[in-house]
């Protein structure tokens, strides 16, 4: 959607924004009373901008600041992934001279849970005395948009406490950012014990015997290689042709690659028609027949906004076919003075990305300097081992046609991947045809998450192949990987090499 405008709306448009970018700059409303309907990343890094900006702000959540993201999603999922990508080191170390004469580490499944919770606790406790330090106020509850404006063009929102009473608020701006839950199939309800969705995932106290994940996208796949990587029999069941679907396929296929050879059956082109308890375990039904038999099943089957029972239609927000909040590029709804961020918007579902919704939509309704969101400079990370970081353009724009020019690097041939053993990844990049301006780039690497920084960089600055081959890289480091495909960039690639040297691994 690119204009959602509303005659009534003040402060600057996305194509009229003030140009200072100096805090509190003379259109910034000081003492405007903001309201933020969820805690979670888009929710609390407004507040904080907001309060930045003056403005009075008060959060209504009703799980823990930080929302789903810290307590039960991004913290969790990956603060599991941390222990298994340990075991994995572990386990490895013979490549590096280093061999045990027995076996002395043991999955202690309990420890890394209870783990889990306390560090999406503390970190939950530490934003909630961040936004308390700045002033917002924090209400413990559910928050709805009232119908109407009130007073001086106030919209009104009803807090619903968790002490059972009401408050309704005042507010200049009002913030939407209550995320999504996991999505459930009619016949593979979760019961939270066998049965599970990945929000229920921190509460087993036994560690599986034999876990179907069903759903190859981000979050099955991450799930499957991290209880892979602490010892459990896992089967993964996709209904697509491959894992990660969605993803750059050669990334894809380097991740299926690893999941097979460390022993995960996978079934592709296989889909989910119901699972069912047994008296100790669970039966997976697939559309073919066919039976899986196991201890445990986790749903990674999509999430859905959530968006009804909060006074959005009626409020005059428009909702998307799927339930998502229809938002132009600097976060606002077709409602007067409501705007929203994060998942419950259907952009990119990361928390990096609901934080910068949030963040331009306090810029913009304050009045301050703000820059339309560009989908096309994020950067994304799939915490599988080895990670899949991604950036810009993609290999399926390269497909349908796009003139461009790409390369990849191998991750073998770099001496410091040699060194520490790591055998299974590569660098990829891909430039404009006629300029070579970098517009997209993988990693795909241990820690590859650290490492798509400096092509995020290239993408967001427009450097060319050039430009990033004369950078000074250390020696030997796994970054020397990025220079080294930009200096292979500078020259015509050979589509060919690329093509052979993943039909060699399929």
């Amino acid at each position: 959607m690119e204009n959602v405008t509303d005659p009534r709306l003040t402060g600057p448009t996305a194509s009229g924004a003030p140009k200072s970018k100096i805090p509190g700059a003379s259109r910034v409303r000081e003492g405007s009373r903001v309201v933020i309907i969820g805690g979670g990343p888009g929710g609390y890094e407004a507040a904080l901008t907001a309060t930045q900006l003056g403005a009075r702000v008060t959060i209504i959540e009703d799980k823990g600041m930080g929302g789903s993201a810290v307590l039960t999603d991004v913290v969790p999922s990956k603060t599991l992934i941390a222990s298994a990508e340990w075991l994995h080191n572990v386990e490895s170390a013979d490549e590096l001279g280093i061999v045990a004469s027995d076996e002395p580490w043991t999955v202690s499944f309990p420890a890394i849970n209870a783990r889990i919770r306390d560090l999406a606790t503390r970190q939950s406790d530490d934003i909630h005395e961040r936004l308390s330090g700045e002033g917002v106020t924090i209400l413990n509850g559910k928050g709805t948009i009232l119908t109407g404006i009130g007073d001086n063009g106030c919209r009104l929102v009803l807090a619903k406490l968790a002490d059972g009473t009401e408050q309704t608020l005042e507010a200049e701006m009002v913030l939407v950012a209550t995320g999504a839950t996991p999505r459930e199939l009619p016949d593979a309800k979760p019961d939270g014990e066998r049965i599970l969705n990945w929000t229920q995932m921190y509460n087993m106290t036994e560690l599986p015997e034999h876990l179907v994940v069903v759903g190859s996208g981000v979050t099955g796949a991450e799930f499957a290689g991290a209880y892979m990587g602490i010892g459990v029999q896992v089967t993964l069941v996709s209904s697509r042709d491959r894992v990660l679907p969605h993803e750059d396929p050669h990334a894809a296929q380097v991740i299926e690659n690893v999941f097979a050879r460390r022993g995960m059956t996978i079934l592709n082109k296989s889909r989910a028609q119901s699972v069912r308890r047994t008296e100790d375990g669970v039966i997976v039904t697939l559309s073919d027949g066919r039976e899986i038999e196991a201890s445990h099943c986790l749903m990674a089957v999509g999430s859905i906004p959530n968006t009804s029972g909060i006074g959005l239609e009626e409020a005059g927000v428009t909702l998307k076919e799927s339930g998502h909040i229809l938002v132009d590029k600097v976060s606002r709804t077709t409602a007067f003075r409501v705007y929203a961020a994060g998942d419950v918007t259907g952009s990119y579902p990361l928390a990096s990305v609901a934080a910068m919704q949030g963040r331009i939509a306090m810029n913009h309704s304050l009045g301050d300097y703000v820059e339309p969101l560009d989908v096309s400079k994020v950067a994304a990370n799939i915490f599988t081992a080895p990670e899949i970081a991604t950036v810009g353009v993609t290999q399926k724009h390269v497909d349908e046609g796009l003139d461009a020019v790409m390369t990849i690097v191998p991750l073998m041939r770099n001496p410091r991947a040699k060194m520490q053993g790591m055998n299974d990844g590569f660098i990829k990049l891909i430039a404009d045809s006629s300029t070579r301006i970098v517009i997209g780039g993988v990693v795909v690497a241990p820690a590859a998450s650290e490492y798509i920084l400096p092509i995020a960089l290239a993408v967001t600055s427009r450097m060319t192949a050039d430009d990033m081959a004369s950078v000074f890289t250390v020696y030997p480091s796994l970054s020397g990987s990025i220079t080294e495909a930009a200096r292979q960039l500078r020259h015509s690639v050979d589509a060919q090499h690329i093509r052979e040297l993943f039909a060699d691994q399929a």
